[in-house]
């Protein structure tokens, strides 16, 4: 069985090809490879001048994204460091159609997307597994810290957060399908972050003391709203930014806006209106093209609705039950109740109310540390 890793040039993936290729060497040295290394070409670099700015130095340019050149770079050391047959795939335009078009548009409709859900579940699992089987390859592996599980009773798949809570990554996770964890490795599930760095270290890998990656890909400079105005104005676009009301939450008109593209639920700063209490963006009323605005108690809230919901564990329409749901990555889980609905939707109630729900993000659900669904924030409910 030939095993094909995802490598991203950073220590975790590395780690996980090396604990691969010690754990299965080749059955016959003149058989196919037991493990390969592939890298996901996803987004050029150089593209988009208007941000090149950013990348060499400017003020405010956010670093250590990653799939960088130099990633790459990284990723074929490591590769040829091991000894493994190792190739790049390019995915710039699935990952275009797939990641930063429907990230565009999300923000475009007064959301706050997350992209990297959408890479894990359209590029990095389901391009990714297709790419693999033309090499031979039908099992394949990645860097994440979380674990997958068959249960031998029902025949599915479990999916759980990784051992290392701080490292956890399996929010991301949450759109994996039975076939595509019926196919999947995470050989660092079991592992914490510093059990991860010592194996490197202790391998002598030649990233092993590489800084781990923080920012999106195809954000050079951490802002979302700069990224899409070059992105647009690469296609003869921009942003529409019909100037309008701000108001509370009852309605009472405080001031005007330049465009909603400007403004994300729970935002404080850049307002430009002056009250003597703190004001935060509640909510972004697209229809009236309103900026909502209100005090800290008023992101409170405690009932939402899910779209396109993700059941790992099996559920049926009208089926209700407790969890833990997170509605952000860095989100501690809440306990709350969670009803599946037809149409894949569903609405969640949290047993105590929670700070800044918002439409875009996902939310994820789980039993103990068992991911059982997740799905997109569609709507909050008062």
């Amino acid at each position: 069985m030939t095993i094909a890793i995802a490598m991203s040039g950073g220590v975790d993936s590395s780690v996980a090809a090396a604990l691969l290729a010690e754990n299965n060497p080749p059955a016959n040295p003149d058989g196919p490879p037991a493990v390969v290394g592939m890298t996901m070409q996803l987004w050029n670099q150089r593209r988009l001048p208007a941000l090149q700015g950013a990348e060499e130095g400017e003020p405010g340019r956010a670093s250590g994204r990653c799939c960088s050149l130099e990633d790459v770079y990284d990723a074929r050391r490591v590769a040829s460091f091991l000894g493994l047959p190792y190739y790049i795939v390019n995915l710039e335009d699935r990952f275009e159609q797939g990641v930063v078009q429907p990230f565009v548009e999300s923000y475009l409709a007064g959301e706050t997307p997350i992209p990297c859900s959408l890479c894990n579940t359209e590029i990095k699992f389901a391009e990714f597994i297709d790419t693999a089987r033309k090499v031979g390859a039908e099992t394949i592996a990645t860097g994440h810290y979380a674990r997958v599980q068959k249960d031998p009773e029902s025949g599915r798949y479990r999916l759980f957060a990784g051992r290392d809570p701080s490292k956890d990554q399996s929010y991301f996770l949450f759109g994996l399908t039975q076939q595509q964890l019926a196919r999947t490795l995470f050989p660092l599930g079991e592992f914490t972050k510093e059990e991860v760095r010592a194996m490197a270290r202790a391998r002598n890998l030649p990233v092993a003391e590489k800084p781990d990656s923080q920012e999106i890909c195809f954000v050079p400079t951490g802002n979302y709203r700069r990224f899409i105005d070059a992105y647009l104005s690469e296609q003869g676009k921009k942003i529409e930014d019909a100037a309008g009301e701000v108001v509370t939450t009852d309605g009472r008109v405080l001031g005007r806006h330049e465009g909603l593209g400007n403004y994300t639920v729970g935002q404080r700063k850049g307002l430009g209106i002056a009250t003597g209490t703190p004001l935060y963006v509640i909510g972004l009323d697209r229809a009236q093209n309103r900026v909502v605005v209100g005090a800290d108690e008023d992101l409170v809230k405690s009932r939402l609705l899910v779209r396109q919901v993700n059941w790992v564990r099996l559920f049926n329409p009208g089926d209700s039950f407790e969890a833990r749901v997170k509605i952000r990555n860095k989100h501690f889980p809440a306990e709350a109740r969670v009803e599946a609905r037809a149409d894949g939707e569903a609405f969640v109630e949290f047993a105590k109310s929670q700070r800044a729900i918002t439409p875009g993000q996902a939310a994820v659900f789980y039993d103990g540390d068992e991911l059982v669904g997740g799905g997109w924030i569609s709507g909050v409910l008062d």
